[in-house]
């Protein structure tokens, strides 16, 4: 485990099926073998919004969420038993007590986080800690959560925001071909300019400044867990970008390293 200072991580998380197809998973096993082996992981989905900033179950994870419908069965039989991270909670409510007031759920992992982590950590034995993604919050709130939690990453924690830098399900509706339009390259082109460039308030400002934004998110959940991790991120941080492409035509596969 690393005593090192830890990045931060944007991952985008895929279809569902991700977690059965072990070829398409390579990509992510890869980058986490990149990664020194942190001591405990706080992630962020977005799949998980609430008005408020809960934490998830903080004991094991026996109990997964399968917030999809339609997939095949063996998706739904998959389990991923990470440990629980109470110490991580602990320290997490001491760094933002005279900001927020956090609430205690037993929500499992959603999809979000499960899918990408089968193949990032296999193992399922880094203890992991979610928290929600509130809806309440600005842009620029998400940004100042994420600037509240980098003494993390100097103790060996991995801060990770799970979303997908380009999300339009109905895009997929009556398509004939996958291949990518222009709209979605722009969008991803222009995120990946911007993150380079370190231009935080075109970010924070992305639903106006966006080429297609409101194509490319017709609603604004997948996006925004970025705003988390460039809040996290040090102005320092060299950023990489260790998975690229589209599936299905539409879905940016962009994921984001800092640090």
């Amino acid at each position: 485990m690393s005593t090192k200072k830890m990045p931060v991580v944007f991952v985008s998380h895929a279809s569902p099926m991700l977690a059965l197809e072990d070829n398409a998973g390579k990509i992510y096993s890869q980058w986490a073998r990149n990664m020194d082996k942190s001591k405990a992981i706080l992630v962020f989905s977005a799949h998980w919004e609430t008005k408020d900033l809960p934490f998830g179950e903080s004991e094991n994870h026996n109990t997964l969420v399968y917030d999809f419908g339609g997939f095949p069965k063996t998706l739904y039989d998959i389990q991923y038993p990470a440990p629980g991270a109470e110490n991580l909670k602990h320290d997490i409510s001491q760094l933002l007590k005279n900001k927020y007031q956090i609430k205690e759920t037993s929500r499992g992992l959603d999809h979000g986080v499960w899918v990408p982590f089968l193949h990032m950590w296999p193992n399922a034995d880094i203890p992991l800690l979610q928290m929600t993604l509130p809806h309440t919050f600005s842009n620029k709130a998400l940004f100042d959560l994420g600037e509240m939690l980098p003494p993390l990453r100097e103790q060996g924690i991995l801060i990770c925001a799970n979303g997908t830098l380009t999300h339009n399900l109905g895009e997929l509706i009556n398509r004939s071909s996958f291949s990518t339009e222009k709209w979605a390259e722009n969008f991803d082109q222009w995120t990946k300019e911007n993150l380079i460039n370190h231009n935080i308030d075109a970010l924070l400002n992305w639903e106006i400044e966006a080429p297609e934004a409101k194509q490319n998110h017709p609603t604004p959940e997948h996006f925004r867990p970025l705003l988390i991790a460039l809040g996290a991120a040090d102005p320092n941080d060299k950023i990489t970008f260790p998975i690229e492409g589209f599936d299905f035509g539409n879905f940016s596969k962009r994921s984001v390293q800092f640090g």
